[in-house]
This record gives C-alpha cells, structure tokens and sequence, in this order.
C-alpha cells in the first residue's frame, strides 16, 4: 500500500487493509487517543472502518468535492 504509511503511525507501517480498517483510529498520523475517545463518544467510532464508513463524514466528504 504505496503512500499510505506516511498517513499512519510507525506502528501499523506494513499491514494488510483489513488489518488497518479494523485499527484503531489512532492508528491514523495526527490522531490522538483523546481525539478518538471524543470520536467515540460523539459518533461511536472505534476502527479506522467505523471513521470511513460513518454517514455524517461520508456526507460532509461529498459536500467538500462538490465544493471543489
């Protein structure tokens, strides 16, 4: 997965897709263990799927392409 370790904490550099959809979302490079138990508490997101996939972030990907 070319270019996508920068994205992500040392950690997790070489793993699967399915492993790093089923990562936590502090896996993610910028992304806090506080920041993810706000993530969870708000909009129950556990993995790095969850954030992917959730609707509210889903919808406000669309409107920023559209924007652009």
């Amino acid at each position: 997965m070319q270019g996508i370790e920068a994205k992500l904490d040392k950690a997790f550099h070489g793993k699967s897709a399915q492993e790093l959809a089923d990562a936590p979302v502090s896996a993610i490079k910028g992304v806090s263990e506080g920041d993810a138990e706000l993530l969870l508490k708000a909009f129950n997101i556990k993995s790095i799927k969850d954030m992917g996939t959730n609707k509210f972030f889903k919808t406000a990907q669309a409107i920023a392409n559209l924007a652009d």
